[in-house]
């Protein structure tokens, strides 16, 4: 299969599902050929791990001014901010003439950023890798994103995003999610005549560069793990220092929190004011942190899609403490392969509890890692990918002969 990958930001091991997709498409034998965008808040990337997996890669890019000139296109046009941001004139056209040369089975389009890179690609098959539905983050960061900026923003582009995702499965041949809830939020907004065309493939994670450690953690470490840039990060961050370690700290006040992800916002740095809590911003490696941490807490007050920190911590033997919503999205039994929590109270009671007792803290982490083991390996998931693929081929080839 050769495949045209395009992205709207260079795959890394911050953007991992594009990054792992490369990955298991190469080692499942595909030619893939990538092109991606360099968006000025990954100016750090590098395409060096890529470079094995890829044939050709192709970056472009895309700078503050040509960000800022294309939201101010979007407010002009009623276009989502999101799916005009990574406007790029020049790198589309690129991608159209790629896509024309007949060198293609099929084009990969990654993430809402990614579809406005793809208007020049006319006779190729598009499969689409929506990842998570905007409209569904959006509709939940309208009221409960930590900032009044970030509620405003929300709201402002809902309407816009409503449209143009309800457009998406009908543009495309094969439209990818994350989890059922994703699939459901798309169908809900397209029309259930599109639901054959709208597949759910979640992320794997990587269990031999994700393993166990072999040292015990000695430190009541409790972690949370994210991309600090993102208001639903944020928000669950703020939760877990201010409303659920209180209640961990009454009966063990050494317990220490560790925030570990790029570009913490003030608010964010400020909790460093607590000398419990710690604020690593950007690392190049989370397996340290996962190997002193005894929890991994992600208590989200609202998010879409598949947690990467969950199945990453899983992967290390950390067991995992998390919502009802985070984990419908996986098919891990709670109670033993992860620890369900609503409250803050409850939150607290199960932190507490894989702090204390060694035993209950090794065998939620060794169920972690089977469950992972057993359900998200990326080599397996590529070869659905595959599968995808050949699918939206079938598709477009039954609607040409029409």
């Amino acid at each position: 299969m050769r495949v045209l990958f395009v992205a709207p930001y260079l795959p890394s091991r911050v953007r991992i599902r594009p990054f792992q997709w490369i990955q298991a498409l190469a080692a499942n034998g595909c030619d893939v050929h990538l092109v991606s965008l360099v968006p000025p808040e990954d100016r750090w990337a590098s395409d060096t791990p890529l470079r094995h997996a890829c044939t050709s890669i192709d970056r472009f890019p895309l700078s503050r001014a040509q960000t800022l000139t294309n939201a101010a296109r979007a407010l002009v046009t009623g276009a989502p901010l999101q799916a005009l941001y990574s406007r790029h004139q020049e790198a589309s056209a690129h991608i159209g003439t790629l896509a024309a040369s007949g060198r293609f089975d099929v084009v990969h389009i990654e993430h809402l950023r990614g579809v406005v890179m793809a208007e020049h690609v006319t006779t190729t098959p598009i499969v689409f890798d929506a990842v998570d539905s905007i409209t569904l983050l959006f509709e939940q960061a309208a009221t409960r994103a930590p900032h009044l900026s970030q509620r405003l923003t929300a709201r402002l582009d809902l309407e816009r995003t409503r449209r143009f995702e309800a457009s998406l499965p009908r543009r495309f041949a094969r439209t990818l999610t994350t989890s059922e809830r994703e699939r459901d939020a798309f169908i809900r907004l397209a029309g259930p005549d599109v639901s054959d065309r709208i597949v759910t493939i979640p992320n794997g994670v990587d269990t031999e560069y994700f393993q166990p450690s072999d040292a015990a953690p000695h430190t009541p470490t409790v972690l949370f793990t994210g991309k600090m840039s993102y208001h639903a990060n944020v928000a669950a961050a703020l939760r877990l220092v201010r409303d659920i370690m209180p209640r961990v700290w009454q009966t063990q006040p050494d317990a220490v929190v560790v925030i570990a992800g790029k570009d913490p916002p003030a608010d964010i740095q400020a909790l460093t004011a607590d000398r419990r809590v710690s604020v690593t911003g950007f690392v190049d490696d989370l397996r340290p942190y996962f190997a002193r941490a005894r929890v991994a807490v992600a208590p989200l007050v609202y998010g879409a899609g598949i947690q990467n920190k969950v199945l990453e911590a899983m992967a290390c033997g950390v067991p995992v403490v998390t919502t009802t919503d985070a984990s419908r999205a996986f098919a891990a039994r709670v109670g033993s392969d992860v620890l369900v929590a609503e409250t803050d109270d409850d939150f607290g009671r199960h932190i507490l509890r894989l702090l204390e007792d060694d035993a209950a803290q090794e065998a939620c982490g060794r169920a972690g890692r089977h469950y992972v083991e057993a359900h998200h390996n990326w080599q397996t998931l590529g070869r659905r990918l595959i599968d995808v693929y050949e699918d939206a081929v079938r598709y477009s080839r039954s609607i040409s002969a029409r």
